[in-house]
């Protein structure tokens, strides 16, 4: 065979079998494999986990989640003897906000409470996604920070959408971004994700952002009352 004709054919087979790894569902199965299984992941009932959130000057806040897997979510933040609550019920929410002088529960309109469903995904959007009611789109690969990292979008059912960005070499989450349209505009936000350790078999990110978090608990007993809307909760935003 001539070189001649040996270049092109090198070229289609190498063109070929970079189209045959870069699909979604390929790159999810990699990356469920590399958390600890499928099976595993779904097998999450619950997570607790306790945290320092770095404000800056030095100064920092603890941090405090409950989920129940895709069902329940309440985050606490406590910062000099107050502490801010958001809460998730899997109907509704609310809000305590001292911080901003609000003492007493207030109650969350549904579009304010978008991220609290997003993160009682506790497997994470790539996890079970077709049961999920989401649909997975490839969308090649994107810098960040440096690392040409896999770009795939989550289209979840709500309408919204998550960008999962997967590191080249492990297939882990390194950055998970959200776009959802809040009273008709649409706000994005994003989360570095890194410093992953096994918890239960299964490799979690200690490092969310601005976030450390010191500990994860799984499918521990949650008491469903910290969900739970206080009585006399009043309408606000």
């Amino acid at each position: 065979m001539t070189s001649r004709l040996l270049v092109p054919l090198v070229l289609a087979l190498a063109a070929s079998s970079v189209a045959h790894a870069l699909t979604a569902e390929e790159l999810i199965a990699k990356n469920l494999e590399a958390r600890g299984g499928a099976a595993k992941l779904a097998a999450i009932k619950s997570a607790h986990t306790v945290g320092t959130l770095r404000l800056g000057g030095g100064q920092e806040a603890k941090v405090e989640s409950w989920a129940v897997s895709g069902a329940k979510y309440r985050g606490d933040f406590t910062l000099q003897g107050m502490t801010a609550i958001q809460s998730w019920d899997g109907k509704q929410a609310w809000r305590v906000s001292p911080f901003q002088g609000r003492r007493e529960p207030q109650m969350m309109s549904p579009d304010d409470y978008k991220d609290l469903i997003e993160s009682s995904d506790v497997a994470g959007p790539l996890s079970d996604y077709k049961a999920k009611g989401s649909t997975v789109e490839y969308l090649g690969t994107e810098d960040v920070d440096g690392t040409d990292a896999h770009k795939i979008r989550v289209n979840l059912k709500n309408g919204d959408s998550q960008y999962v960005f997967l590191d080249p070499d492990h297939f882990l989450e390194i950055r998970i971004t959200s776009k959802r349209m809040i009273r008709g505009q649409e706000e994005t936000s994003s989360t570095d994700l890194g410093e992953y350790e096994k918890v239960d078999g299964i490799y979690f990110p200690f490092e969310l952002g601005r976030t450390h978090l010191d500990k994860i608990e799984l499918n521990a007993a949650i008491d469903e009352k910290l969900f739970l809307v206080p009585t006399g909760a009043g309408a606000g935003r």
